[in-house]
């Protein structure tokens, strides 16, 4: 995969959101992108997914009919993190350090691992992209940031050639890879502007509310 980060005139745009909710603890029902376990069934695949199918403020959106906000910031404090990488069967996961942070108005969160989605979740003005990196954050008590960064075709970005050459090929095995580090700094765009709405949680269990940031 050939990437670099989508923009106007720093050929960069930066979109994300920041999840003012409890971090939920991980779920082990199968869900599927496709198929019988697919989205239109998360609802119904395990009590814990039920705002899949009854939530009123359901993400991913097409972000059309925008106004103008004086938004707070969003102030990067990257370091760089030994490479650890898994295929989860869902997406491909590089897991972060401790020490890399984001501060939101007054409030900092730690990185905590970053993942992809092919195409993007996130749509402007109807328009997709060819992959979302969503940046994963959390605060002491659990609540979650993710900053998502779209990307398109173009010429190889360093950073993310590292984690590519380094995906497992066996599935749920982490890679911890030698010698080698990534830092997710070299993934952002150089305009941090964005867009706020509420939403949620974008695979199971699809917990809202979330205040976005895109």
């Amino acid at each position: 995969m050939r990437s670099i980060l989508v923009g106007l005139v720093t050929a960069a745009t930066l979109f994300g959101s920041v999840a003012i909710v409890a971090q939920e603890s991980e779920q082990h029902t199968h869900w599927a992108y496709s198929g019988k376990d697919g989205p239109k069934k998360w609802g119904t695949l395990d009590p814990a997914y039920s705002e899949c199918k009854l939530g009123h403020h359901q993400a991913p959106i097409d972000i059309r009919h925008t106004e103008k906000a004086d938004l707070p910031p969003i102030r990067f404090d990257y370091k760089p993190s030994p490479l650890s990488v898994v295929d989860n069967g869902h997406t491909v996961v590089v897991n972060y350090a401790p020490g890399s942070f984001i501060t939101v108005g007054d409030h900092r969160y730690q990185l905590t691992q970053f993942h992809f989605h092919h195409p993007s979740e996130e749509h402007i003005n109807g328009k997709g992209f060819d992959m979302v990196i969503h940046l994963v954050h959390s605060d002491g008590s659990g609540n979650l940031a993710v900053v998502a960064v779209l990307l398109k075709p173009g010429k190889v970005n360093p950073a993310l050639q590292a984690v590519w050459d380094h995906v497992p090929k066996e599935k749920d095995r982490v890679a911890e890879v030698e010698g080698v580090s990534v830092n997710a700094a070299d993934l952002l765009p150089a305009d941090h502007g964005y867009y706020t709405f509420t939403g949620s949680l974008t695979t199971p269990p699809c917990t809202e509310p979330v205040t976005c940031l895109s």
